[in-house]
């Protein structure tokens, strides 16, 4: 059976100018992409790289230069549709000296939630976010972690059918990375559709089935999580080796054709290899280090260093 499609965009194209007597920026470059109904979807990218536009366009906040987007159906230019929408922003506006009960009550109005049904509703989100024993503290007491759960709270106040999350991630510490990605996979499992944009790429692999590679505007890439992890195993891994003869080390990688390329650091100290086989490299390593009595201080290796993905796609 084939999921509807609930969010559809095409050729989307976006240019903005930066200031009077300036020449046009395009931001968005014919990004076309689709999320399907019930699944969550990830956008990710470096910071500037355009998904925050796109997730404006998509809530009709701006307009696009071109393409053509839909949500629900409804081209974007509609606004009926927004009602069955909600959106938590990468840097959402708190008022501090109103309390979770407030907040979300405020917001509760402000979506046009029944007055009958909005005191219940707010308990609820309360109490599923976790919040339920701060909800009459100020928010001016709340951490950083405490604020993203209000966030995800905010967003769902009205009870939407699609989520935009912009960068949820943001500022947290590990535990509060794994309370929310828990609470993001829930309302995935109420039948909600959800659309998440990052630039940390293991935070969208742990909740995504599908994901897309967006870099200065354009896709690079985009296809279910296998696949993206099988573009990054096969770009060049940076590793640096910090050692007491590192040219002695290098010379026992010579012409090794899974080795494009060495280098060496500034401090005279360390051998910088990229190689396609980052395992098979430090088994190499190993072996070399015991045979050839070379002291190693220090091994460091980038873990899926997404900027690099970019840039070994861009190269290509």
């Amino acid at each position: 059976m084939t999921q509807r499609e609930i969010v559809r965009v095409e050729g989307l194209v976006k240019d903005f100018r930066p200031g009077f007597g300036l020449r046009r920026k395009r931001v968005l470059d014919g990004i076309t992409l689709s999320v399907r109904e019930g699944e969550i979807f990830g956008f990710v990218g470096p910071n500037g790289a355009g998904k925050t536009t796109t997730l404006k366009v998509l809530l009709g906040l701006i307009r696009p230069t071109a393409g053509h987007a839909e949500v629900l159906g409804h081209p974007v230019r509609e606004t009926a549709f927004r009602r069955h929408i909600g959106f938590l922003p990468e840097n959402p506006s708190f008022y501090e000296f109103l309390t979770g009960r407030e907040f979300l009550r405020f917001y509760a109005r402000l979506s046009g939630v029944e007055r009958h049904r909005r005191d219940e509703r707010v308990e609820l989100l309360l109490a599923w976010v976790g919040l339920a024993h701060a909800a009459g503290a100020r928010l001016r007491t709340y951490s950083k972690g405490m604020l993203q759960r209000l966030g995800i709270a905010q967003a769902l106040v009205h009870d939407p059918s699609v989520v935009f999350l912009d960068e949820p991630m943001s500022g947290l510490d590990p535990l509060g990375k794994r309370k929310l990605i828990r609470l993001i996979k829930d309302f995935k499992s109420e039948g909600r559709t959800i659309l998440v944009s990052s630039h940390v790429l293991p935070e969208i692999e742990a909740l995504t089935s599908r994901v897309v590679l967006v870099h200065q505007g354009k896709i690079l890439a985009q296809g279910d999580v296998p696949y993206i992890r099988e573009l990054i195993e096969a770009h060049p891994h940076q590793i640096s080796v910090r050692s007491s003869d590192p040219r002695a080390l290098a010379a026992r990688f010579v012409g090794d054709r899974s080795i494009p390329k060495m280098t060496f650091g500034e401090d005279g100290r360390t051998l910088v290899v990229e190689t396609y086989k980052r395992d098979d490299f430090f088994g190499r390593l190993a072996g070399v280090v015991l045979e050839a009595g070379i002291e190693v201080e220090e091994i460091s290796s980038p873990d899926d260093n997404l900027q690099a993905v970019f840039e070994y796609l861009v190269g290509k």
